[in-house]
């Protein structure tokens, strides 16, 4: 509810629903002044002036339609141009028709105008034609990308067509035939280009020809040159390609190719901090932990959140954050400067830390001081204002905003039971959008000057895949009952490890996630690593919702083409932002690697949890989310509280029977029939 500011009194006042064929409306009761108050009513009391000033109007939004009546919503009852509703429409339609169709429905209802098929008064043909040609003029400069289709450009050719038609010599139909000249040029030129295939001559990495030696290396230039990256791919993403989780899924080419971009720079910055720390010899490593840590906190002063993080989850890998013995050996200044860089990305209270940096930092000149216990930071940003000698920007990690598309989706309905499209999930995941928008123009403050031959150096770093840099990692650090050929993976922390058979697909995305709430530091056994349970078939970055009230864990970006997308949630049932038409959790389930067999290495899966589940059912759907072949009987499912495990009856209402004061994290475990319980831990 909005108030107005000199009165305090509430403008907007939800009334109810609206229905009608086809669509339904969502209707305010507005307050608004509709006469300026005079000298006179000034002097009385605000009861006696105050049906003078204000009027009641009726406003309506529309919450679902179909397709066509969405795009009639784009003009007002009186034919006025719909902004905010044409800018998210335009933003969004993408998850529920494609371009060709949207503009086949606005010519038809310019047409259908023209014809005067709604019996409208001449008075409002006019406006409201006005109101499809101002949409076109908003589509074609906003959305370009959605006409460009080589090698025929279809759509703009309709487009075109359609101006040349109805709307000859105007300003819409010249912008038609220039970018239909342009389009058809580009794919000529593109034609006529010979394509020489080249063998690459990569620089090795660290060669005495090449003028960067890792770690021996200018930490400032570094963290530019990485902003410059990171800027280039966020300034040309396309922001609705991150709709619909289309970059997780298994057909990657051409699905969000500009989201898949950064996805793939996060994943090219943490692999080679894993890559230089693990294949560098002995003496050398905890100075490249060390370098790892000063670039980390020069992209903090540069506002770079993207290869901030992925440094940072690059370092907490298992392959790297096990090494105990280099660990010891960085300078304790240095890890606690990891520490509080490492905060950044908390995920307590729903990452509040990071998304408060983006709130107070996005737009601003220099980035700026964060918790009080970061006495490391505050001295080196402090600072900033003498030694910055450019203007920067912000640069978000966008695995944040991902999760908060994907929760959305995931929350709410794409139809409504009558089949009606959601238009109010539309609003939602526009807001997250605009953020993301608001962000990409904060990065075109970045002035940094391209270093090619950096790149060349920067792309010719030897990298390894998962398997590879943990094979290695044990080779160095050989931990008690592994075996020499390092073919079993650790699950859990501290003293209680367990170890399952390390096989698994090849996977050559980074796993950057740290999926326990633990922050890293040293302690009596060493330094502990967050990420020592990570998903081997899974990649994972660590994603979290923003707009949502919901408490997320973990998320699988699926870089490796898997179906699976793994989220851990809570419900916040006093503060939910989400209109679901059931209420759900998303519980996180791992098995319990000493008796439960599976196909591979999956630690980690998550399953959904509707409010009338039973414990039999949910143990069947983890036990298909495992591919486990056996009678769900077999099995007992329990909460893992910090001190105990919950054991679920099986009669249990599971989303009753849930604590939520924890996170819900939940283990499937085969029974041992001599006294039908668990194995005392």
């Amino acid at each position: 509810m909005n108030f107005d500011a000199e009165t305090s009194q509430p403008t907007w006042k939800l009334w109810g629903e609206e229905r009608e064929e086809g669509a339904v409306y969502t209707i305010y009761l507005k307050k608004v002044r509709y006469q300026n108050p005079t000298k006179t009513l000034l002097l009385e009391s605000d009861d006696e002036r105050s049906h003078l000033e204000w009027e009641t109007i009726r406003v309506k939004f529309i919450k679902a339609g179909t397709i066509e009546k969405l795009v009639n919503s784009l003009a007002s009852d009186d034919g006025e141009l719909e902004s905010t509703f044409v800018n998210i429409f335009l933003a969004t339609y993408r998850t529920f028709a494609s371009p060709h169709h949207v503009l086949s429905l606005l010519i038809e209802r310019y047409e259908y105008l023209i014809n005067n098929k709604e019996a409208l008064s001449e008075s409002m043909i006019d406006p409201h034609k006005k109101t499809v040609v101002s949409a076109l003029h908003v589509w074609l400069d906003s959305y370009p990308e959605d006409f460009r289709d080589p090698p025929l450009h279809t759509c703009l050719r309709c487009l075109h067509s359609f101006t040349f038609t109805y709307l000859p010599k105007t300003e819409l139909h010249i912008k038609a035939t220039y970018r239909l000249e342009r389009f058809l040029k580009e794919c000529k030129q593109l034609d006529t280009t010979t394509f020489i295939s080249d063998d690459y001559d990569l620089v090795i990495a660290n060669s005495p020809h090449s003028p960067y030696n890792f770690p021996n290396i200018a930490e400032r230039h570094f963290a530019e040159q990485l902003t410059r990256m990171d800027r280039d791919v966020l300034r040309s993403m396309v922001a609705h390609q991150c709709l619909g989780a289309v970059w997780s899924k298994n057909k990657r080419a051409g699905s969000a190719p500009t989201v898949l971009a950064t996805i793939d720079q996060f994943n090219a910055v943490s692999l080679r901090v894993i890559s230089t720390v693990i294949l560098a010899i002995n003496s050398d490593r905890p100075h490249v932990i060390e370098t790892w840590i000063d670039i980390a906190q020069e992209l903090r002063v540069l506002k770079n959140f993207s290869s901030l993080k992925a440094i940072i989850s690059g370092l907490q890998s298992n392959s790297v954050f096990r090494l105990k013995k280099t660990w010891h050996s960085v300078p304790r200044d240095k890890v606690e400067l990891f520490q509080e860089l490492a905060r950044i990305f908390s995920e307590e209270n729903n990452q509040w830390a990071q998304r408060k940096l983006l709130i107070r930092e996005g737009t601003a000149k220099f980035a700026d001081t964060f918790g009080h216990n970061d006495r490391h930071l505050q001295k080196i940003i402090q600072k900033q204002h003498s030694t910055m000698s450019l203007n920067i920007g912000t640069i978000p990690y966008l695995g944040t905003f991902l999760t908060d598309l994907t929760m959305i989706d995931a929350a709410t309905p794409d139809l409504l039971p009558d089949g009606l499209i959601n238009f109010d999930k539309k609003r939602k995941e526009f807001e997250v959008l605009a953020q993301i928008k608001l962000l990409q123009g904060a990065a075109n403050s970045y002035n940094i000057t391209e270093d090619s031959v950096f790149d060349q150096w920067f792309h010719s770093i030897l990298v390894l895949d998962d398997r590879e840099a943990f094979r290695i990692s044990c080779q160095i650090e050989p931990s008690d009952n592994i075996p020499s050929s390092c073919t079993n993976s650790i699950i859990g922390t501290g003293k209680k490890q367990k170890y399952i058979n390390y096989e698994h697909k090849k996977n050559d995305s980074i796993s950057s996630n740290c999926s326990s709430k633990s922050l890293y530091g040293l302690s009596d056994d060493g330094l502990h690593s967050p990420n020592n349970s990570l998903d081997k078939q899974d990649s994972l970055l660590d994603l979290s919702s923003s707009s949502s009230s919901y408490s997320l864990q973990s998320f699988d970006m699926s870089l490796n083409g898997s179906n699976n997308t793994n989220i851990l949630v809570k419900n916040s049932v006093n503060n939910s932002t989400f209109n679901t038409s059931s209420d759900f959790y998303i519980i996180r389930i791992t098995v319990d690697a000493d008796n439960v067999e599976t196909d591979g290495v999956v630690l980690y899966k998550s399953i959904m949890l509707s409010n009338n589940e039973r414990t039999p059912q949910v143990i069947r759907n983890a036990m298909l989310k495992f591919c486990i072949d056996d009678d769900p009987e077999n099995y007992t499912l329990s909460q893992v509280l910090p001190d105990k495990e919950m054991i679920l009856p099986m009669t249990a209402n599971v989303y009753y029977a849930v604590n939520t004061e924890y996170d819900l994290n939940f283990l499937l475990r085969k029974k041992t029939w001599k006294n039908n319980t668990i194995p005392k831990k």
